[in-house]
């Protein structure tokens, strides 16, 4: 064998193991646990789609309309706001598909709550950075920011029990 080949095989030797686990696994799961598995593997594969356009989006912004059109005003706020905001969408769909693949892989709740507050904080953070100030009234930022500090403080909450618990 040929230098070239030896990590793809190195590489197709790990994909069949990883396989042959994964049917070891599915073989000890009862019906629900089966059910949930598939509807993890049928996201997993929408959210990986999903990725793929909102980055093929980003990168068309970037590209076309911000540098090729000469759009790109460093100083222009509008325009970081924007890039950040697609940023902060890919960045959002990528954790909840990480979440995803890391439940399947422990074998743990779908549902973690540290994990949805964490999407949830996110969220709030691409909003804060996509809005427009100067035309957003002050009690919504008010509300935006009281809404990120109780998730925080969900969060750590949540987050110092899985730590006593020795879950995290």
């Amino acid at each position: 064998m040929s230098t070239e080949n030896r990590p793809a095989a190195r590489h197709q030797g790990l994909l069949r193991r990883e396989f042959e686990a994964a049917r070891g696994r599915w073989r000890v799961l009862g019906l629900y646990e089966r059910f949930e598995q598939a509807i993890v593997v049928l996201l997993t594969a929408a959210i990986a789609v999903i990725v793929v356009a909102a980055l093929w989006n980003l990168l068309l912004e970037v590209a076309i309309s911000l540098v090729l059109k000469g759009q790109f005003d460093v100083t222009e706020h509008a325009a970081f706001q924007r890039v950040f905001g697609m940023i902060f969408t890919v960045v959002i769909a990528l954790e909840f598909k990480r979440s995803l693949l890391v439940a399947v892989e422990r074998r743990q709740s779908i549902v973690q709550v540290r994990t949805v507050v964490l999407l949830a904080m996110l969220a709030i953070l691409r909003k804060l950075i996509i809005l427009d100030l100067g035309k957003t009234e002050a009690l919504t930022i008010v509300g935006l920011a009281t809404v990120l500090l109780a998730l925080g403080g969900v969060y750590w909450a949540v987050r110092e029990q899985d730590r006593r618990l020795g879950k995290g």
